[in-house]
C-alpha cells in the first residue's frame, strides 16, 4: 500500500467546497466536471458542471472529492470514504475481498476510463472504501 486518502462526497457543491479548502489551505486544486466524463457516461445539462472528481494537494497532503451522481442521495455522516492507493491489481483484489466480507459492493473492481484499476465497497460496519491501482507507464 502506498497511501490512504480521505474522499469526500457532496450534494452539488463540491466545487465550492474544494475551492474554499484550497484557498484556506494554500493548496492546489484540480476539478473534472461531469461534462468531461467518459463518452459512454450519460450527459445531463443539469449536472454538467457538477464535480465528477477533484483533487486538492499541498505537499504530500491530499483530499479528494466529488458530487454524488443523480439518483445517489447524500446522507450527512456517510459522505466520505477511505481511499487506498494500492501497489498492484492483486492488492486491490485482496483488500476489496477481505474488507468487503459481509459488506456491500458499490462498484465492482474494474479498469476505469482514467486508466486505473478501481473498485468501491461499504464494509460491514458502514465505512466506505475505495481501492485504486495506477499502473506504471
Amino acid at each position: 500500500m502506498k497511501n490512504f486518502y480521505n474522499y469526500l462526497n457532496f450534494s452539488g457543491n463540491a466545487r465550492q467546497a474544494m475551492e474554499f479548502y484550497a484557498k484556506c489551505l494554500g493548496a492546489d486544486v484540480q476539478i473534472m466536471p461531469f461534462s468531461q466524463g467518459p463518452a459512454d457516461m450519460p450527459k445531463d445539462p443539469k449536472t454538467a458542471d457538477m464535480v465528477l472528481h477533484s483533487r486538492l494537494s499541498k505537499g504530500n497532503a491530499i483530499i479528494m472529492a466529488s458530487d454524488c451522481p443523480p439518483g445517489m442521495p447524500l446522507t450527512q455522516g456517510n459522505n466520505f470514504a477511505i481511499s487506498v492507493d494500492c501497489d498492484s491489481r492483486e492488492e486491490v483484489d485482496k483488500l476489496f475481498a477481505s474488507l468487503g466480507e459481509k459488506g456491500q459492493v458499490i462498484m465492482p473492481v474494474q479498469d476505469m476510463f482514467w486508466g486505473d484499476y478501481f473498485g468501491m465497497i461499504t464494509d460491514q460496519f458502514g465505512v466506505n472504501w475505495m481501492f485504486n491501482h495506477t499502473p506504471k507507464k
